[in-house]
């Protein structure tokens, strides 16, 4: 198996574990980004709009039943946070995947349920993700898979750099 630096053509050493794993986490996650483009691709979804749909059936399981959610919500509960999300909300109403009703009370939000057309792409989905997903990393054991995620989640808790810095920067400007 090679190791990043060889995938990469890279002469010398990382400058520092730290960058190692940072590159290693990017050139995974395009890899394994580029796979499931190409399996929604076919079907009019991006990774973003079949996550609109997932959250959107997630949170109405039962279809006599709908749990309208909010823009707002949906961007939440994003797994990769979007800034066009009312775009891609559109286009899968366009598409007749998602409908969207004016919030009662407020009315600068909407709300937004899947639709039967939607529920029944994400079934026609659920087989080929799932062997998408063992195809990416059925190579690792369920201890392995464990403990990435364990480390990654880990990873998202380190305190955010920039906020610190903004905040210090904002200090200096503050002080005489």
């Amino acid at each position: 198996m090679p190791t990043l630096r060889e995938e990469i053509n890279k002469l010398r050493a990382f400058e520092s574990p730290a960058v190692e794993a940072f590159l290693n986490l990017e050139r995974t996650s395009a890899l394994l980004h580029a796979q499931a483009q190409r399996l929604f691709r076919p079907h009019g979804l991006s990774p973003a709009t079949y996550n609109i749909l997932r959250i959107l059936r997630g949170h109405a399981p039962d279809p006599a039943r709908p749990n309208p959610r909010t823009c707002s919500q949906v961007k939440a509960d994003m797994v990769t946070p979007v800034p066009d999300l009312t775009r891609l909300v559109e286009r899968l109403g366009a598409a007749g995947l998602v409908a969207r009703a004016a919030c009662p009370g407020d009315a600068r939000s909407v709300h937004l349920t899947i639709t039967d057309a939607g529920r029944a792409l994400l079934a026609a989905l659920d087989g080929p993700v799932a062997a998408l997903h063992a195809r990416q990393l059925g190579h690792l054991s369920e201890r392995e898979l464990r403990q990435l995620s364990r480390l990654l989640e880990k990873a998202r808790s380190a305190p955010d750099p920039d906020q610190g810095q903004d905040q210090g920067q904002d200090q200096d400007r503050a002080s005489p």
